[in-house]
């Protein structure tokens, strides 16, 4: 078998052609200046890098500006009735009878409770029964002597018989009154065992039930006045010495926003050694109906000064030993200053000595040091207590 005339080998693809010529460069006068360009533009760069690393480090403070100041005292105290009476039994003995509960009026005398009283009452009855006793021997006694003072008119009796039976009615008579008192007695002792109310108002708490045993140490019943109300609080001895009455104060109920005005009635003179705590009162300027134990917030106004200077107290350095802030002087520079600060629980703290209006007192002196050179940032001042 021949074979046939083969196939022509396939042409390879013809390469493209080179383009001939100079190559593009840039001449050296022109790229002097771009050299110089970007070596001044790194400068800068630098250069502004490193005064933002360098500048000095900003503080917050606030300038003084002297405005009135209140200086005040801040307590919780509570609504209480002006009078309130705690009632017990002057006997012990076990409850047979309740009749009031929480929130019910009562009148003046009005039964509260009885407590169980058989053996007293024995003794009543057995005192009327002496005095019944006694009465009859008075009249066997006034039968006796007149009968005798007749026979001794006629002549019959003598004068010793008479005698005699005078001196047996009048010891009759001494017996009566003396049964006639045991009597009285025994009823008034019967009569303790029925509680009645001292004093018209109204039962706040009942903290004993029917058949409860009590001692007369046991509050039976606590009640309160209509009418007055009054705020009660404790305060502290320290503080307690400049309170006097008749001071205004601000109050609002624990919780709330409504804020009405109150005047100081009252400041105990006794001391609690317990607690060390003197007892206030307050009434309220007008008539309010306020619940009965509800929680108040108090704020007394102590004393009023004009142009007085107050600082936040996250500001004072050393507070209990040498208060002192930083000031920002004109020049940047911080400045150590020492204070005098009034010793009285206010918000803020009330500078006596040491700044002057338009001084700039550093807020937070941890965030710089005493000659250090900073940026002042000023905010607007807190208001001064009270304010």
């Amino acid at each position: 078998m021949t074979d046939g005339p083969s196939a022509p080998a396939p042409t390879p693809p013809a390469e493209p052609e080179l383009r001939k010529g100079p190559i593009a460069t840039v001449p050296a006068h022109r790229r002097r200046p771009l050299i110089i360009a970007g070596a001044l533009l790194g400068g800068v760069l630098i250069s502004a890098l490193g005064w933002w690393l360098m500048r000095p480090a900003e503080v917050t403070v606030i300038e003084i500006q002297p405005a009135a100041v209140e200086i005040t005292l801040s307590v919780v105290g509570r609504v209480r009735p002006e009078n309130l009476l705690d009632v017990r039994s002057p006997n012990a003995g076990q409850i047979t009878a309740l009749f009031h509960d929480d929130g019910d009026f009562v009148e003046k005398g009005a039964p509260l409770a009885t407590i169980q009283s058989e053996i007293e009452q024995a003794q009543t009855d057995a005192g009327s029964a002496r005095e019944r006793a006694a009465r009859a021997e008075v009249t066997r006694a006034e039968l006796v002597f007149n009968r005798t003072q007749t026979l001794a008119d006629r002549g019959v009796a003598s004068p010793a018989a008479l005698d005699e039976a005078r001196a047996v009615l009048q010891a009759a008579r001494a017996g009566l009154d003396v049964a006639k008192s045991e009597r009285l007695a025994a009823s008034a002792r019967s009569g303790e065992f029925t509680i009645r109310a001292p004093m018209a108002g109204v039962v706040l708490v009942r903290p004993v039930d029917n058949g409860q045993v009590i001692s007369p140490e046991t509050t039976l019943f606590q009640l309160g006045s209509v009418g007055g109300l009054e705020l009660q609080a404790d305060v502290d001895e320290a503080y307690g010495d400049v309170l006097r009455p008749g001071m205004s104060a601000r109050a609002a109920l624990s919780g709330s926003d409504a804020i009405f005005p109150v005047r100081l009635s009252e400041v105990s003179p006794r001391v609690d050694s317990s607690t060390g705590g003197r007892q206030i009162k307050l009434v309220p300027v007008e008539e309010m109906d306020i619940p009965l134990g509800r929680s108040v917030d108090i704020t007394i106004v102590v004393e009023r000064r004009e142009g007085g200077i107050t600082v936040p107290r996250e500001a004072v350095m050393d507070a209990t030993t040498q208060p002192s802030v930083f000031v920002v002087d004109q020049g940047s520079a911080v400045q150590l200053r020492v204070i005098k600060i009034a010793d009285w629980p206010s918000q803020s703290a009330i500078v006596e000595s040491g700044l002057v209006s338009g001084d700039r007192v550093v807020l937070t002196p941890s965030e710089t040091s005493a000659s250090a050179k900073v940026r002042a940032r000023t905010v607007t001042a807190v208001p001064p207590p009270g304010g």
